[in-house]
């Protein structure tokens, strides 16, 4: 069977199956065919394989790979609010179900294949990818296609629903998704249904179709809604490799990040970002004390819940800040920059009059030491929870230190500063201290201090020098509370030592020298037979961290990949950075300053705006 007659059998096909939405990122269908095992197909396994490193920071990559007959054309589209890192991941997933592909799987109802014919494309949750021998960059392709739609709930007054509905898609968000650049095509929106339904749509194209073409298939998905949902489902979505749309009775979709502009300077407009006071004053229904999480020096949080649904959390700073209006959108602008799974999310803002509220997504677990130091809930934590928190917080670190436009020193690291999802993986929040680094500076000289005793880094608390190695010296104590169970400030009363004046740190240190290292893990996992000699590892790689000697702590890239790999070999640690037992909160006097450090232990959903400096 040609290509003709395999697109002909394509454009038959419908698939309609009756599924829940979630928003995990679930396979949703795929197609692909047998590929012998020749040249073609060892250029589609090499172009699939680094498919992920090539898309773009727009969720979007075509590449090809060959020559003559034997070219491989291939195409990866994220859904606009996935972050980067979560993009790569889903189009990894696709790519490598794709390239396993051992049969074939023609569409439900097509009768026969032509194994020749070699194309292949895949849906998930969050990203497409597809390959053909044919180009595919500028051609809108609208078959095979894909139907879902929601069984949650039906409308009462279909005609009413479908009007509002095709309203919504057919001449806002399909305009509008067009309009979009080379970069991106996509628009979100919501509209009010009938019988108090609401209606929240999504509509996107691969940025490669001109703005008719992206109209024209959206066009042709929007009319494919009798086919597949027959306008009675709250809730559908159609899938063709062009371009795709969906709407539900809730939000479905994260913070979708504002596009950059076709000059790449990064700066889209924060007015997007901006709430007005009495909507987050509704979504904490008056700021009620039965909605207040907690609070902290900077200012008293609430959970709340806006009008689409999302939970969130916010943060109402106390009054009195001298900070302008400019200064405090730039600030909030530039932490709505750092997207990362393992950081905490800023939503948007309200600054109206003397109010001043941050928006963040709302995290269920609270803080992680509302578990490790709490001997009730402790024995919760198993190793591979402490395990998969202390890698996500070095990935998040890694972030902020390397892989982010800025390079951010958090400068207050510590277990209440990460919080738990609802799946226990951790957020790094409450960037208050933060201090912003140009991308080529490695260290300043500050002229004030900020942290958290227990947590700073000899060098920065005596002698004012802060680098990303400032950071590594927190995570390195962070790491070893973690596997012991105890805070660094309260160890000696903890372990009622009153005869042997010492910490966390110091003790871990002296257990390595003496070969008793075993004694410092939580003895709740020495009783679930937690792998001895990872967690024995973990150790290692926290007392690298908080070693004295600056030049020789690792960095967070380096200790990722230390985590990961059992197979390194790690060198030997030097003796740590001590934390002075009975310092006061006054933190040593140098050149006349007596600058405090931020005493606060405990945070609920507390990330803050990120505190700028001239670099």
């Amino acid at each position: 069977m040609g290509v003709f007659r395999f697109l002909f059998f394509l454009s038959q096909v419908i698939l309609i199956n009756l599924v829940s939405f979630i928003s995990s990122n679930e396979m949703i269908d795929y197609f692909c065919n047998y590929t012998r095992s020749n040249t073609y197909q060892t250029n589609r396994d090499t172009l699939l394989n680094s498919l992920s490193t090539r898309t773009n920071g727009y969720g979007y990559s075509s590449s090809s790979e060959g020559v003559n007959t034997d070219t491989v054309y291939a195409m990866a589209l994220c859904r606009a609010d996935v972050e980067p890192d979560t993009c790569r991941e889903c189009i990894s997933s696709a790519t490598a179900l794709l390239g396993s592909c051992p049969d074939g799987k023609a569409p439900t109802g097509w009768p026969e294949y032509d194994p020749d014919d070699m194309e292949g494309i895949v849906w998930y949750d969050y990203c497409m990818v597809r390959y053909s021998r044919k180009a595919m960059e500028g051609v809108m392709a609208v078959d095979p296609r894909v139907f879902r739609w929601s069984v949650q709930k039906n409308a009462t007054s279909v005609e009413a629903f479908k009007d509002a509905l095709r309203n919504l898609l057919m001449n806002d968000l399909r305009v509008r998704a067009a309009k979009g650049g080379t970069r991106r095509k996509f628009d979100s929106g919501y509209a009010p249904g009938p019988d108090n339904i609401p209606i929240y749509a999504f509509t996107q194209c691969t940025p490669d179709l001109s703005k008719q073409q992206c109209e024209d298939c959206l066009q042709q998905a929007i009319e494919d809604i009798p086919k597949c949902c027959g306008f009675g489902p709250v809730g559908g979505r159609v899938l063709k490799p062009s371009c795709n749309f969906r709407y539900e009775n809730a939000s479905f979709l994260g913070v979708i990040p504002d596009a950059e502009s076709e000059s790449g300077d990064g700066m889209s407009s924060v007015e997007s970002l901006q709430y007005d006071f009495d909507t987050v004053s509704a979504a904490t229904d008056n700021f009620s004390d039965v909605n207040k999480l907690g609070q902290g020096g900077f200012g008293v949080v609430y959970k709340g819940k806006l009008l689409n649904g999302q939970k969130v959390a916010v943060k109402r700073l106390a009054q009195g800040s001298h900070q302008g209006d400019t200064e405090f959108r730039n600030e909030v602008l530039l932490v709505a920059k750092l997207q990362h799974r393992n950081l905490v999310r800023l939503i948007g803002f309200c600054l109206e009059g003397t109010e001043r509220l941050l928006i963040y997504e709302f995290v269920p677990n609270s803080s992680l030491d509302k578990f490790l130091f709490d001997p009730n809930r402790r024995d919760q934590m198993d190793w591979a929870k402490r395990s998969k928190i202390i890698g996500g917080v070095a990935r998040g670190l890694v972030y902020l230190h390397e892989d982010s436009r800025l390079r951010i020193i958090h400068r207050d690291l510590k277990a209440s500063n990460v919080l738990l999802d609802g799946e226990m993986n951790p957020k790094v929040a409450d960037f208050g201290m933060a201090r912003l680094f140009g991308v080529d500076q490695t260290q300043a000289i500050v002229s004030r201090i900020a942290g958290t005793h227990g947590y700073i880094a000899p060098e920065y608390m005596m002698h004012r020098q802060l680098s990303v190695k400032s950071d590594v010296f927190s995570f390195g104590v962070l790491v070893l509370e973690i596997l012991s169970g105890h805070q660094n400030n309260c160890f000696r009363a903890e372990q009622n030592m009153e005869d042997d004046p010492t910490n966390l740190i110091s003790y871990a240190w002296r257990s390595w020298r003496e070969g008793t290292t075993s004694n410092l893990i939580d003895p709740t996992l020495r009783a679930n037979s937690s792998p001895a000699s990872e967690m024995m590892r973990y150790i290692h790689i926290g007392l690298l961290c908080v070693q004295e000697n600056v030049a020789r702590r690792p960095t967070m890239g380096s200790v990722v990949v230390m985590l990961s790999s059992s197979s390194i070999t790690l060198s030997v640690p030097s003796k740590p950075g001590f934390f002075f037992p009975g310092i006061n909160s006054e933190v040593p006097r140098v050149n006349g300053d007596s600058s405090r450090v931020n005493e606060s232990t405990q945070s609920v959903n507390e990330a803050s705006i990120t505190e700028l400096y001239p670099r």
